[in-house]
């Protein structure tokens, strides 16, 4: 009897944790960036938006891509197999610069800021004096 009601008790509960996991997108091909040679996109990912005046001074050009659940749920998860890739391509994150969902690589003179949601993520260079 007490096999049975583990069981009974067991099962569900193993479904639901199975239910419930992260299915963060595992992106194997890459592409450009439409802004910048240097920075690798998901091939799967569709451009939206290209932003050439912000009311950022910082910001120089900006582009945003909608990726189903490149961010997992509200964005939270940040996809590290792309992150990787950007890191593989020679780009080095600073830690130190990091506000929330958005993220900043550098890579020679050139810095770019990753912010990333659940669906979409955005690809800003910032300009020199930054």
């Amino acid at each position: 009897m007490y096999k049975y009601l583990l069981a009974f008790i067991l099962l569900p509960l193993i479904l639901f944790n199975s239910g419930c996991t992260s299915s963060t997108q595992e992106v194997q091909e890459y592409g450009v960036s439409s802004i910048n040679e240097g920075i690798p996109i998901p091939k799967n990912a569709k451009e939206i938006e290209v932003t050439t005046t912000s009311n950022n001074p910082n910001i120089k050009i900006g582009v945003k891509y909608e990726l189903k659940n490149i961010g997992g749920e509200l964005g939270l998860y940040p996809p590290e197999s792309y992150l990787n890739k950007l890191r593989d391509s020679g780009w080095v994150e600073l830690k130190d610069k990091r506000l929330g969902h958005v993220q900043f690589f550098e890579k020679e003179d050139t810095v770019i800021a990753i912010e990333i949601h659940e669906d979409t993520f955005s690809i800003y260079e910032m300009n020199k004096d930054a």
